[in-house]
């Protein structure tokens, strides 16, 4: 099974392609996760690392709300294509390569808001992985500052174990494409293989792409047990009913300065 890296290297060009209409995500995001933020933070927020950005989905809708965003992620080619789409958009961006488990060696400063969002923390499989990312985004943020991460509802998925995700039209009129996920769940349902299935309709016909990765099931109450390990409190999960989002998000505080 490919690391995420490879997984993300590979899928950069073509993952706007997930969305039915990306750039339209990006400022929907923005708006959606700007107000969370400001109903959460009891402050005005004003920098945002968002430590899993991928091609900048979140980075450039925030970016877009007016922060002052510095971007990294595990893909080089992910992050490559995030300063392009940055251009697009006509916002700046500090970007840099980097693992979430160790991003505090090589990410400047702290930030009012550290983010990590698009089911990215579930990648790492074992409570060792997820404890150094947690530890690694904690350090990154101002004392009064707000962690903000979006995953999959796994207390639900893991009962149910999905086994294939419905095909969805993408892409332009000009240019289609279908995309679809089929899920392989272990026995025990702590872990599932995705297997991402792209078809593209190109001159010579349509042709079909197939990339995988694995994930972890992480349930609510392991991760707010892995929270609280790495020092953070005031912890607080918010349905995709109540802010908009296509993910359930969590959101917690250094221990000791919940407002």
């Amino acid at each position: 099974m490919p690391d995420p890296e490879v997984f993300y290297d590979d899928l950069a060009e073509d993952y706007h392609l997930i969305y039915a209409d990306w750039r339209q995500s990006v400022r929907r995001q923005g708006e959606v996760l700007d107000r969370l933020v400001r109903a959460r933070h009891g402050g005005s927020p004003r920098s945002v690392l968002d430590g899993s950005c991928g091609i900048g989905t979140q980075a450039i809708g925030l970016a877009l709300r007016g922060y002052t965003v510095h971007a990294s992620d595990i893909s080089a080619a992910a992050v490559a294509r995030a300063q392009r789409e940055a251009e697009s958009f006509e916002v700046d961006i500090a970007f840099d390569v980097a693992d979430l488990r160790t991003m505090a060696e090589s990410v400047p400063g702290t930030f009012d808001i550290v983010l990590s969002c698009d089911n990215s923390l579930p990648h790492l499989l074992t409570d060792a992985d997820i404890d150094a990312a947690l530890r690694n985004m904690r350090a990154k943020l101002a004392p009064d500052g707000l962690l903000l991460i979006g995953l999959r509802d796994y207390d639900v998925l893991a009962a149910e174990r999905p086994r294939l995700t419905p095909a969805q039209l993408t892409g332009d009129p000009d240019h289609p494409a279908i995309t679809f996920q089929h899920w392989e769940w272990a026995d025990d349902g702590s872990t599932y293989d995705l297997t991402l299935f792209l078809t593209r309709r190109q001159a010579d016909g349509w042709h079909t792409t197939a990339r995988a990765t694995r994930y972890r099931a992480l349930r609510r109450d392991d991760l707010e047990r892995m929270l609280a390990r790495a020092g953070f409190d005031d912890i607080r999960w918010h349905a995709p009913d109540a802010t908009g989002h296509h993910q359930p998000l969590v959101t917690a505080r250094i221990s000791g300065h919940a407002p």
